[in-house]
């Protein structure tokens, strides 16, 4: 077993105890993880989102903390700020709950486009400015939000460049019969939902948590997974033609192309390959591509949906051999 699956087969094992399904999520995750992407999920409330995040946190050892999105939240809310104290006579920062390593911002659609603008300079580049002063995130820092669907009152559609800076989306929908019988059983009592507000709480570690180090080793892992030109020609392929499309107002960025490449060599790392195949590109390309596609009026007008362009995209690149 290589580090990179060691990394997903703890983490599994760990959200085993607490999360019901959501197996493709996870894994998304994971590849997020190692690649230091962050996560869109969509899908309707009450699926166990926020269980997950803070069963992620507890299982990398760190904090977790969690932002409800309404439609008054102000930036201020997210990065912090700074008062002034009588005692020591100097502005000191009272940081917000951006200051993590695990962030959960739910319904993030439910705030404003000013702050949900706030998240853009924490999710590229690590930090946030708070008064013209710059202080750094944690270097674990991972931002899990949650959208509802465009169909819900109340919502705000996230700009194009707030999205590009999600790694990956993943829709969630409701949970099949079984798992949904096993949720009710787990947690059909009082006493089991308290068990759950102890779960991440600040300090608590157990043995068998994520260090550091293997994550650091997984990521050298996913490094040494060769990418042949023909590969990459594919990836380029796939980015060009979405430019190309006539339904398609807006294409795959470059930073999406180059998310698309980790995702696809991380995803061949897991299943314990020496090389990335165009398989393993599409069976990410659902998770990387579709969020990052602005569709045309006509298409929009249609009821195209960006999933289904994204497949229409796929059968129009040649594959490589």
């Amino acid at each position: 077993m290589t580090a990179l699956q060691d990394l997903e087969t703890r983490i599994q094992q760990r959200l085993d105890g607490t999360v019901i399904g959501m197996r493709e999520l996870i894994r998304a995750l994971v590849i997020a993880i190692v690649a230091r992407g962050h996560v869109l999920v969509q899908g309707p409330p009450g699926l166990g989102k926020t269980l997950l995040g803070k069963s992620l946190a507890a299982a990398l050892s760190g904090r977790f903390t969690r932002i409800q999105g309404t439609a008054d939240l102000m930036p201020a809310d997210i990065t912090g700020v700074h008062a002034f104290e009588q005692t020591s006579g100097k502005f000191v920062l009272h940081p917000g709950p951006i200051f993590t390593e695990v962030l959960l911002v739910d319904e993030i659609n439910r705030a404003g486009p000013k702050t949900q603008s706030a998240l853009l300079e924490a999710m590229a580049e690590r930090q946030v400015t708070i008064d013209r002063r710059t202080y750094s995130l944690p270097p674990a820092f991972l931002v899990i939000a949650t959208q509802n669907p465009h169909e819900f009152e109340g919502t705000f559609p996230l700009p194009e460049s707030q999205l590009d800076r999600f790694m990956m989306r993943v829709e969630v929908g409701f949970p099949g019969a079984e798992d949904e019988a096993a949720v009710l059983t787990r947690y059909g009592t009082i006493a089991a939902i308290g068990a759950i507000g102890a779960i991440g709480a600040a300090g608590s570690t157990v043995p068998g948590d994520v260090t550091a180090d293997q994550i650091a080793a997984a990521r050298e892992c996913a490094d040494q997974v060769h990418v042949s030109p023909e590969l990459l020609a594919y990836v380029l392929g796939v980015a060009r033609a979405s430019r190309e499309h006539a339904q398609i107002a807006l294409g795959l960025s470059t930073r999406g192309a180059l998310a698309l490449l980790l995702a696809a060599r991380i995803a061949a790392g897991l299943r314990g390959a020496e090389f990335v195949t165009p398989d393993d590109v599409k069976e990410v390309v659902p998770w990387v591509v579709p969020h990052r596609l602005t569709l045309s009026s006509e298409a929009a007008l249609e009821g195209r949906s960006d999933r289904e362009l994204t497949r229409g995209l796929l059968e129009r690149v040649p594959v490589p051999r």
